[in-house]
């Protein structure tokens, strides 16, 4: 048996390339330009049609043939005008901005406790406590508003926005918790075991040490938590009757559709108003978010 010894003064070319292949041209763009551009023209070309279609006067809306499709030949602000001043648009947006804060920080706050409970507390039965209220989150909602219609009918909150204040955090509080429980997790026991060593109560290391770390985390919960009340339906269709109560998805959809007949350049105005509030929120808050998504404190 025979061995090869090389050299000492031998060197090894480097055959390993790493990323350099995307500096060439052609691969740079298959591999970047033109998924991100597929990706940005899904994204963005609902918006651009619900404008266009808010801007198009009446007999542009179905007359392809004689009008661009993609493009107002002779845009109009009627049916904006229409929306904001001839109906209760105005009220539904402010609705929908009460109930959507109100959930969130009542959700906040009873996600904030439980996450910590579970998480750093470390009692009998957290991991199985966790898992179940990971999944109530999975209850759907049409199976849950049929008891929650008798308790708000009991309550005397029925037609109010109490009544999707108080029960819009039955499907946001599991969700946040389970966010800030994998948030709170990545947080170094080390900071609370000096604090209790240094005689902290569990009060004033979850207000002076968890939250100000957490805040990433919180930001992001609150963003989802605020996105999926804006957004909700069921719930909102179910408990609300009147008109003036109504929120941005309910009341565009029952009080511009009027039997077959469909008011698309209201219906697409109110969808594009009603979406700039929650695009705002994620511009705002896109670092916290990007950052919680990353991870928290590092050892």
């Amino acid at each position: 048996m025979t061995s090869t010894v090389k050299p000492l003064g031998h060197t090894v070319a480097d055959e390993s390339v790493g990323m350099s292949y995307l500096n060439q041209a052609p691969r740079r763009l298959v591999t970047i330009y033109l998924p991100l551009l597929v990706f940005v023209f899904v994204l963005l070309f609902p918006f651009y049609w619900m404008t266009i279609t808010a801007l198009k006067p009446n007999h542009e809306l179905t007359n392809f043939s004689d009008f661009n499709p993609l493009w107002p030949d002779s845009p109009t602000l009627q049916h904006i005008r229409y929306l904001l001043f001839e109906t209760s648009y105005p009220s539904w947006l402010l609705n929908t901005m009460l109930v959507s804060i109100g959930s969130t920080i009542i959700s906040l706050v009873a996600s904030i406790l439980a996450a910590y409970a579970i998480e750093r507390v470390r009692f009998a039965g957290s991991r199985w406590t966790g898992l179940a209220i990971f999944l109530a989150y999975l209850v759907p909602p049409s199976i849950l508003f049929i008891p929650l219609a008798v308790l708000i009918f009991k309550f005397g909150i029925y037609d109010t926005k109490l009544a999707l204040i108080f029960t819009y955090p039955t499907f946001l509080i599991p969700f946040c918790t389970w966010l800030l429980m994998g948030y709170f997790r990545s947080i170094p026991y080390e900071l609370e075991e000096c604090a209790l060593v240094d005689g902290a109560s569990r009060w004033q290391i979850l207000t002076r040490i968890m939250l100000p770390l957490s805040i990433p985390g919180l930001i992001s919960a609150g963003i989802f938590a605020f996105t999926l009340s804006w957004n909700e339906f069921i719930y909102a269709l179910t408990f609300i009757q009147s008109s003036e109560n109504k929120t941005v998805p309910v009341g565009v959809l029952t009080e511009l559709v009027r039997g077959d007949v469909y008011e698309w350049g209201a219906l697409m105005a109110g969808a594009l108003l009603g979406s700039l509030p929650v695009v705002l929120l994620y511009s705002f808050f896109v670092d916290y978010y990007v950052s919680s998504m990353t991870g928290a404190v590092k050892e």
